[in-house]
């Protein structure tokens, strides 16, 4: 621990953190420990309180930005390394398949280096991949700049509601609202402001794309302070309460971490969160062509895409203090659905008419997002058992939802029109809802592994 503050007794060690192994103390009898005071417990957190909230809202704003900024000049891209049609539909699934992947590499890595430490190089991996892709002068190398910002966003994407859990154990819907809100925002504002800023740059799209390391920069700065920081300090009294009341004993985080495979709770929030991502990238990668193929103009159906994608920002910030304050979080997995079904059901009957509605409508079932990292870290009593459960979630998540985009585009080549792939989206929102239902029970993977 950087800098440790000398009213703190050296003779009391920090508690143990979750995912540490706790060592015997042989050099002093059981009940004897000296107890500091709590203004010396809780110094060392308050010094990094600021530089890991200024570093969860920019790492957030960077998680999206690389997939979204590339849909946005994706036609262009593809005419500039002469890619096919079908490697340029490939590359609309790697995000996922990558997400899958090297998401489920961060446990190991966070227990090894510390989990601020690995975010911050996420950040740097991000940066790193966002230059080097502009130059790539092929689409090999293309692929290849692109998979490294990607692995940098994965461990990052799994890594956040451990971070919110080490550092702001009493605040986790708070935190988790702030920066699933910055990851909206990032989001739309990637989507909006891409093609007009490549325009302004000249029309390359190079720069178009490469303007967004600039922010991925940033974004490594404030966690070069915690670098040093392996264990998360937790800094407050050995029994914390959660914003839904839950008391944490101490003795929780010198448990082992739980083996998630074996929790049905683990599962179904892996399937939850899975079906969530298929409809969120359904909707970023098609809803813009079905709004154009019923006759809305292609200016405003774009649009309606940010509309869709811009609901996430405040909503994303109230659904998971919500979700913090109920015993379950199911009624709020039914309402989400249910905006679903209707958006879907408005899209199949009345595309044009009520394009509106529907975007909003579908804007906010995709706030189904913030609400399944917010059950990452209400499903577990310690921070090693969130990164299980966050990397598990996560890998079997993205890996459900990789056919996704891909299967909606078969049906809409085959079946000559949208109905039938409007009908499975709608359709998909009620397995979503079951298992919404089941991850969102008041219990944590530690009962039941």
């Amino acid at each position: 621990m950087p800098d440790e503050p000398k009213t703190l007794d050296p003779a009391v060690r920090p508690a143990a953190t979750a995912g540490d192994s706790p060592a015997p103390d042989r050099a002093r009898p059981a009940g004897t420990e000296p107890q500091a005071s709590p203004a010396a417990r809780t110094l060392p957190t308050r010094r990094f309180l600021v530089p890991v909230t200024v570093g969860l809202v920019l790492a957030a704003l960077n998680l999206r930005p690389a997939i979204t900024s590339l849909g946005a000049l994706l036609e262009e891209v593809s005419e500039g390394l002469h890619m096919s049609g079908s490697v340029a539909g490939v590359l609309t699934s790697v995000p996922p398949l990558c997400f899958a992947v090297f998401g489920i590499t961060a446990p190991r890595l966070a227990r090894r280096f510390g989990p601020a430490a690995v975010v911050c190089a996420g950040m740097a991996a991000i940066f790193t991949g966002l230059v080097l892709r502009p130059l790539a002068g092929g689409t090999a190398a293309f692929l290849a700049a692109s998979a490294l910002a990607l692995m940098g966003i994965a461990v990052s994407n799994v890594l956040m509601p451990v971070i919110v859990k080490r550092y702001f154990p009493d605040r986790v819907g708070t935190m988790t609202g702030l920066y699933s809100m910055a990851l909206a925002l990032g989001t739309s504002v990637a989507a909006a402001a891409t093609v007009p800023m490549t325009d302004a740059l000249g029309g390359d799209w190079r720069l178009g794309l490469g303007v967004w390391a600039v922010l991925a920069a940033l974004a490594v700065l404030p966690w070069l302070p915690l670098l040093r920081d392996r264990d998360g300090i937790s800094g407050g009294p050995r029994t914390s309460r959660t914003e839904a009341g839950s008391a944490i004993p101490a003795e929780a985080s010198l448990q082992a971490p739980p083996r998630v495979t074996r929790s049905r709770t683990a599962w179904a929030l892996g399937a939850f969160f899975g079906l969530q991502a298929t409809g969120a990238y359904i909707t970023m990668g098609w809803m813009p062509q079905i709004f154009r193929d019923a006759g809305v103009p292609a200016s405003t159906a774009g649009v309606l895409l940010a509309v869709t994608m811009v609901m996430g920002v405040p909503l994303a910030f109230v659904i998971p203090r919500l979700a913090t304050r109920m015993k379950t979080q199911g009624p709020i997995v039914v309402a989400l659905a249910l905006c679903g079904l209707g958006g879907y059901t408005g899209l199949f009957l009345a595309p044009a008419a009520g394009a509106w509605i529907w975007a909003v409508l579908l804007g906010v079932s995709n706030c189904a997002f913030p609400l399944a990292l917010t059950m990452i870290g209400m499903r577990s009593r310690t921070g090693a058992g969130v990164v299980r459960l966050s990397a598990f979630a996560q890998s079997v998540g993205y890996l459900i939802s990789i056919p996704g985009p891909l299967l909606v585009g078969v049906l809409y080549q085959h079946s000559g029109g949208w109905g039938l792939p409007i009908a499975l989206m709608g359709g998909l929102m009620v397995p979503q809802m079951i298992v919404g239902i089941l991850a969102g029970r008041d219990r944590t993977v530690e009962d039941e592994c």
